[in-house]
């Protein structure tokens, strides 16, 4: 039996298997036709806002919505050959989510380094979701 994995080699090993992209690579691939997709959960969506055009999809649902064979797949799931680029907060739960696309087969998933709040600090398109707190 070999000796447990801590989360950052597990992380390490993870984000080996494909190239990240940086915040403005993601948006010159959406712009492209790749599916942006934000996990992050509600509260923080509605903190920091949304981005335009991404589909938001819990990270529990997202195999289930992600993979085009499947019975609950979101109608943008449409191939396996979907360049799909997976957003989180920070950057660390969206290479795990990557990772499990990549098991279902699709192999162009990635993930956003440094997550929304790379894209946010980087000026690139947010828009509020008009429900967080007065003066937030």
């Amino acid at each position: 039996m070999s000796a447990p994995v801590g989360i950052d080699e597990l992380l390490e090993r993870v984000r080996a298997g494909y190239t990240r992209v940086t915040a403005q690579e993601a948006y010159a691939a959406s712009r492209a036709g790749a599916l942006l997709v934000d996990i992050r959960y509600q509260a923080l969506r509605e903190r920091d806002g949304l981005i335009p055009g991404a589909l938001v999809v819990e990270r529990n649902e997202l195999e289930w919505r992600l993979d085009p064979q499947g019975s609950h797949r979101a109608a943008q799931a449409t191939s396996h050959d979907l360049q799909v680029v997976v957003i989180c907060n920070e950057g660390y739960a969206s290479s795990l989510a990557a990772a499990s696309l990549h098991a279902l087969g699709l192999h162009r998933a990635t993930d956003l380094t440094g997550g929304f709040q790379a894209w946010k600090s980087a000026g690139l398109p947010v828009t509020p979701t008009g429900s967080g707190p007065a003066g937030g």
